[in-house]
């Protein structure tokens, strides 16, 4: 991929990313249906695993709720039909009633099929601070 495609690349997966992030946070479930690539993989924060269902699941039953849901300080890596993208994700929700307002590093892989590109997995990692041994 030369560097004009890859540099388009860039641009095209950090708007899709920019539209996952607005699909969660309104529960479009149209979008994620056509985004998520069919084998789609999703870690969440605490090692659990979600398909592609599972995930949609999240939406349709309403346990997860958003009031903000983000993506920044991303930065692509892209490798001909994969891409790679590392950012920060805030979100304010409510799982079940409970609030999950965090910041999570969140890396989304991509792949591109049919001349689309899909989100085939992301994992999440809450944002933490240093144990009190490693500050200083």
């Amino acid at each position: 991929m030369n560097e004009m495609s890859s540099a388009q690349a860039e641009q095209d997966l950090k708007k899709l990313a920019e539209e996952w992030a607005a699909a969660e946070l309104h529960g479009d479930t149209t979008f994620l249906q056509r985004t998520l690539a069919d084998d789609f993989v999703g870690v969440g924060p605490l090692g659990f695993l979600l398909t592609k269902q599972e995930w949609l699941a999240r939406h349709q039953t309403s346990d997860m709720q958003y009031t903000a849901h983000t993506l920044d300080e991303a930065t692509v890596r892209v490798y001909h039909d994969a891409a790679i993208m590392i950012g920060r994700l805030t979100q304010e929700a409510t799982f079940r009633g409970n609030p999950v307002n965090t910041q999570m590093r969140t890396t989304l892989v991509f792949v591109r099929q049919q001349g689309q590109w899909q989100l085939a997995g992301l994992h999440f990692s809450t944002i933490g601070q240093p144990p009190a041994f490693a500050q200083s």
